[in-house]
């Protein structure tokens, strides 16, 4: 028997265990969802909108539990987690239940004498999620709620650092009282998940992840010819206009950066001061960044705590020591971090300046809490350099002039571009990502397209 444990960041405990699904599981999983679907489909939207309200209701009655099991998971400091289900949970998933009902309505075609004429949006049938760790409620939700509400059943499989999310969002569903096999959770080795994947019974997958995953998972769904969505990495530039409100740009931008410990993948990891500015901004973020407490996240004063892994923090203290072997400076002194220890995911912020794209902490993904700075002269320098990147997921701009902005978001290429804010998913608005941060689009009523199939209605009611 495979045993799947969760190592948690603050002390190295094993802090969860569970089995890998069985095959008789994984069979059983897959046949309940194909079964549960060709009646949930049937399901007004009606009733699919009170238990999904009522899922989220009771997921927001356990707040204080869940972000205490989620610090300890994952690491973030248990003064910000309890946000990630009052804030963005909530706010996504009573956004697509609220929209679900006008973004699936029929699409009625122009009159046309003797026909009624009509595209129908239909479920596809068993969705696969693929969830991260770094914001376990939030990227889950947002394929799952709109899954549901378009009459799919959903299979999730979470990632092996946070499984006890995957159980919490089943709990909540039965307490709503979902029907059975609408939505079920799998514990999955990787060799499984391709397995399953490859099953006939998966109709869609959705995968939240790196680069090099998602290029597994498009593999995999290939041999079927299976739909993916698929949001993977960022190397999300913000670039600070020299007519921007310099205080609040420090003050988000440093957030965008750093929050999380810098592991989100719309998160701030390279900045284009423009050079009137530039040593305001630099030193008005350093200020800011020396003021982080690193330490023991279930400390209500530590506002930076571990990073997931020890390997993911010896990844970026690899990018840092390159960055400085090639001409970088650090302003951020590690030793005023006491926490910070080599061989441990405790990892001090830095900010990188004399950084230029020939260092990969400018030009590969991090995620971790690094941010080098660059001075720029132009918008059309800034422009250049934040397209200069394999990635695509968000950018920024930072300025008090707002048809400039929209003039430079057009030529910039990326799937969110932002005015005055950083490192926020608005429900609202398609979540999407260009070059290798992605394909397809979640959220808003977009996002309900890739969930559902077109199916046309051509009826003639009047034969001469």
């Amino acid at each position: 028997m495979t045993k799947l444990a969760c190592i948690s960041p603050i002390d190295g405990s094993v802090y969860i265990e569970r089995a890998a699904a069985t095959p008789k599981e994984i069979e059983q999983t897959l046949a309940r969802a194909v079964s549960a679907q060709q009646s949930w489909k049937q399901t007004s939207i009606a009733e699919r909108t009170r238990i999904c309200t009522q899922m989220v209701n009771a997921m927001a009655g356990k707040v204080d539990a869940l972000a205490l099991e989620l610090t300890w998971q994952m690491g973030r400091p248990l003064r910000y987690t309890p946000n990630e289900i009052t804030g963005g949970f909530q706010e996504r998933a009573r956004y697509m239940i609220a929209i679900a009902e006008d973004a699936l309505r029929d699409v009625p075609a122009a009159e046309k004498g003797g026909f009624t004429r009509f595209i129908r949006r239909e479920p596809l049938g068993v969705v696969l999620t693929l969830a991260p760790w770094n914001y376990p409620y939030l990227t889950a939700v947002n394929s799952i709620i709109p899954a549901i509400m378009a009459g799919n059943t959903v299979i999730l499989k979470h990632a092996q650092q946070t499984l006890l999310v995957a159980e919490r969002y089943a709990e909540a569903f039965a307490a709503a009282g979902l029907p059975e096999g609408v939505f079920q959770y799998l514990h999955l080795t990787h060799a499984d998940v391709g397995n399953v994947i490859r099953d006939s019974r998966i109709d869609f997958v959705v995968f939240t992840g790196s680069v090099e995953g998602g290029k597994a998972i498009q593999q995999a769904a290939a041999a079927r010819f299976t739909g993916a969505t698929l949001e993977l990495g960022g190397k999300d530039p913000a670039y600070v206009r020299a007519d921007a409100n310099l205080d609040h740009a420090i003050e988000n931008v440093v957030d965008g950066a750093f929050f999380n410990s810098g592991q989100s993948c719309c998160g701030i990891e390279r900045v284009y001061v423009h050079e009137t500015v530039y040593n305001d901004f630099v030193d008005g973020a350093s200020a800011l960044v020396r003021q982080y407490k690193l330490g023991n996240p279930l400390d209500p004063e530590t506002t930076l705590g571990p990073m997931v892994r020890t390997r993911n923090a010896e990844w970026v203290r690899k990018q840092i020591a390159e960055a400085l072997a090639k001409g970088a400076k650090a302003l951020i002194d590690p030793k005023n971090f006491p926490a910070n220890a080599p061989g441990t995911p405790y990892l001090a912020p830095q900010i990188l300046i004399d950084v230029n794209h020939t260092m990969r902490v400018m030009r590969e993904e991090t995620f971790g809490p690094v941010m080098g700075v660059m001075p720029v002269k132009s918008d059309a320098d800034a422009i250049r350099l934040m397209n200069d990147s394999d990635y695509g997921l968000t950018a920024s701009v930072w300025t008090t002039d707002e048809a400039a902005a929209l003039s430079i978001g057009e030529q910039v290429n990326t799937g969110t571009w932002f005015m005055n804010r950083c490192d926020y998913l608005d429900p609202a608005l398609a979540w999407t990502g260009v070059k290798n941060s992605g394909r397809g689009c979640s959220l808003s009523a977009l996002g309900y397209e890739s969930l559902t199939r077109p199916k046309s209605y051509h009826l003639r009611i009047k034969i001469e």
